[in-house]
């Protein structure tokens, strides 16, 4: 198994430390470092930001949204990340939310599977420096009766292929991730429930393409916290829990609300979700449960960490994105080194 990081997004309050933290990734041997995006800071410039000061880390896009861009505007992007680091990059995409899509970008959030597939098939297209053409019910190029013609990509990717991950959490998108994909990104992954949640969907969207697991990148992503007190680390996660269990998306339509009922949380997500839209973030807080914390975090000891990690790699995880957490830029780097020890003591380096 191995290990990345995330950086999350720019604007969170630690950026002085992101690079640094970026930086000792990469003397470790970290394998990709991820930035995100929502309504802030954008992902590529992060990543090209970090990519001019690293060496050998992969840098990965959790997620350029799709409603943000047209999809040759992405293929452009990859192509020039990837060209500028040395064959670097991996395009991670996502349909993001109703909020973000409506609200933010204006963009309908309708029939988003249709819409990453017909977008993740043009991408493809334009990397690959095909004349590009395409008919279908979001995009057509060129546009019928103009001036518009065939053209194709100028720039020249490092790589042949660009990694292209999905992010991914319903069974059904799960499944034409499988099919579509190079790897998941998966969010809130609990080793117990991880077959159940994700994997049985992927393994049937890569059965469907005729392909199995071999090569495909499971790629949940972890916060993790360094410590003996267990419980106060699980702590430092309850608003960041709550949020997403109980804010994102609207009340008829969060996914991750969703998942947390898939693994068995059906009365406590609907408890935080009820205090988190009613304006009480703290009860969400206080309402989520120490257990669901635990098993979508790396905390505790090198040696809890270690067992964890196990748990993640025998479920079917093939890189384990971090997400150090700490109040200081040495709690962070610390937490970041106990990665790779707990990895070793594991016994899952190459």
């Amino acid at each position: 198994m191995r290990l990345g990081i995330n950086l999350g997004y720019w604007g969170a309050g630690m950026d002085g430390d992101n690079l640094a933290v970026a930086q000792e990734a990469d003397r470790l041997g970290y394998d990709v470092c991820w930035a995100a995006e929502a309504y802030g800071s954008d992902a590529p410039t992060v990543l090209a930001w970090v990519g001019a000061q690293t060496e050998n880390i992969d840098l990965g896009s959790a997620i350029m949204q799709i409603p943000a861009r047209q999809p040759t505007m992405t293929a452009m992007t990859a192509a020039t990340l990837d060209s500028l680091s040395g064959g670097r990059f991996r395009l991670g995409l996502g349909v993001s939310g109703p909020q973000v899509s409506e609200g933010w970008y204006g963009v309908k959030f309708d029939k988003p599977l249709s819409r990453t597939r017909e977008y993740v098939e043009i991408v493809r297209k334009a990397m690959a420096r095909e004349r590009l053409t395409h008919e279908g019910e979001h995009w057509t190029l060129p546009l019928p009766g103009g001036p518009g013609k065939p053209i194709k990509l100028t720039v020249h990717p490092q790589r042949e292929h660009i990694p292209l991950y999905i992010a991914a959490i319903g069974p059904k998108n799960l499944e034409q991730t499988g099919e579509i994909a190079d790897g998941a990104l998966l969010i809130f992954p609990s080793a117990e429930h991880l077959e159940e949640t994700a994997i049985r969907h992927i393994r049937a969207g890569r059965e469907k393409a005729g392909a199995t697991m071999d090569g495909f990148d499971v790629c949940p992503t972890v916060p993790l916290a360094l410590g003996d007190d267990v419980n106060g680390l699980a702590d430092m996660f309850r608003p960041y829990t709550a949020l997403y269990v109980g804010g994102m998306g609207s009340r008829k339509q969060n996914f991750y609300n969703q998942l947390a009922q898939r693994m068995g949380y059906e009365k406590e997500a609907a408890e935080i979700q009820e205090k988190y839209l009613s304006g009480d973030k703290a009860g969400a807080a206080a309402a989520v449960p120490h257990r669901l914390i635990d098993q979508t975090t790396l905390l505790g000891s090198v040696e809890r960490i270690a067992d964890r990690m196990q748990a993640y790699a025998a479920a079917g995880v093939t890189t384990l994105t971090l997400a150090p957490a700490g109040f200081t830029l040495d709690e962070r780097l610390a937490a970041l080194r106990a990665g790779t020890e707990a990895l070793e003591r594991a016994g899952l380096v190459d």
